[in-house]
C-alpha cells in the first residue's frame, strides 16, 4: 500500500511537472513568433528608408566632371576645400572614439 501511494505521488509529480514545463515552452514560442514578427515589420520599415536615403543621396549627388582647362586657381580651392573636409571627418571620427573609448573604460572599469 505504501509502495501505491508512493508511485502514484511521483506519477502525478511527473505529469504537473510535465505540464508546467510544456506550458511555458509554449509561452516561449508564442513570444518568440511575437518578436520575430516585430522584428519582421522593422526590417521592412528600415529596408523603405534605406531605399529613400539612397535615392536622396543619388539626386544629391553633384556630377563628376573633368577639370582639364579649368583655371589653376578654381582647382586649388577645390582642393583645399575637400581636404578641409576631410579633415573634419577625421577629427569627428577620433573624437566618437574617444568618447566611445572612455564610455567603454566608464562600464567596465568603473
Amino acid at each position: 500500500m505504501l509502495w501505491t501511494v508512493v508511485w502514484v505521488v511521483l506519477v502525478v509529480g511527473t505529469l504537473l511537472g510535465a505540464f508546467l514545463l510544456g506550458r511555458r515552452l509554449w509561452r516561449s514560442v508564442v513570444a518568440l513568433g511575437a518578436e520575430l514578427s516585430r522584428a519582421g515589420e522593422t526590417l521592412e520599415l528600415l529596408g523603405r528608408r534605406v531605399e529613400e536615403l539612397e535615392e536622396a543621396a543619388r539626386a544629391a549627388r553633384a556630377p563628376v566632371r573633368p577639370a582639364l582647362g579649368q583655371d589653376v586657381d578654381v582647382l586649388g580651392a577645390r582642393v583645399q576645400e575637400l581636404r578641409a573636409d576631410r579633415r573634419a571627418r577625421r577629427a569627428a571620427r577620433r573624437d566618437r572614439h574617444r568618447v566611445t573609448v572612455a564610455q567603454a573604460a566608464e562600464r567596465w572599469l568603473g
